[in-house]
């Protein structure tokens, strides 16, 4: 599922894949045991080897949380650093990305602080307004999932969807992209953000509700669907 997709797709507060796992669940091993190890060594090649193999995944979440480019190349280099310096406090008790992505959004968020800037986000009752008392939008009854698909708007509808990303509450941006682009689990995000699940689970359903819409008005406006043209004005009621 690519992230267009988990953003249209429906949302269910509270069920999430983890529920459906075994009561007594074999303990999973760290993909990424050998490299903590080689890290611990200092061995020669495990740097490179962190590098290529989570560089351009904490840049994504440090560009969506900074956005801006030189803050996030510094953030992804902080975090690595730190990463490869401190593993021995690292110690196990969950997987070694959501170590490194705890480290990453920590550097982001502080990176942010410095700066003394909120970007351009939407505050969450600007969400509100479409949306009734169960977080259904209002008057989305229309299934324009299929014209996702299309070729010739596939460009543009990555656009528009960055943009809205771009305009998630920071702490809400990195949940999402934690969860529907890097795929981690919401106990994985919980433990690298140091928050409840249930927390995690909201920012989640929250920001796929807000994408959802601007994806929406998006195509209300290019075809010009009347019937899907309820969510677009109620956005701007």
């Amino acid at each position: 599922m690519n992230v267009i997709e988990s953003a249209v797709k429906e949302t269910d507060l509270d069920s999430d894949v983890d529920a459906q796992r075994p009561c007594f669940p074999r303990r999973a091993v760290d993909p990424d045991a050998a490299l903590v190890e080689e890290l611990r060594r200092a061995d020669p090649e495990a740097v490179e080897a962190l590098v290529n193999t989570y560089g351009d995944r904490v840049y994504r979440l440090a560009i969506r949380i900074t956005g801006n480019t030189a803050d996030a190349e510094e953030v992804v280099q902080d975090a690595l650093w730190t990463a490869s310096r401190k593993v021995g406090t690292f110690r196990g008790a969950a997987a070694f990305g959501s170590w490194l992505y705890r480290i990453t959004a920590n550097a982001a968020y502080q990176k942010l602080r410095g700066r003394q800037s909120r970007r351009h986000e939407v505050p969450w009752e600007d969400v509100a307004a479409s949306l009734d008392d169960k977080s259904q939008h209002v008057r989305d009854g229309v299934d324009w999932s299929g014209r996702l698909t299309d070729p010739a708007i596939e460009g543009e509808l990555r656009s528009v969807l960055g943009g809205a990303i771009d305009q998630l509450p920071e702490d809400s941006r990195a949940t999402f992209l934690l969860r529907d682009v890097e795929g981690l689990s919401n106990a994985e995000i919980a433990e690298a953000l140091q928050v409840k699940v249930s927390t995690i689970k909201s920012r989640v359903h929250r920001a796929r509700l807000f994408l959802r819409r601007r994806l929406a008005e998006y195509m209300d406006w290019t075809f010009g669907d009347t019937r899907g043209s309820g969510i677009a004005r109620a956005a701007h009621m």
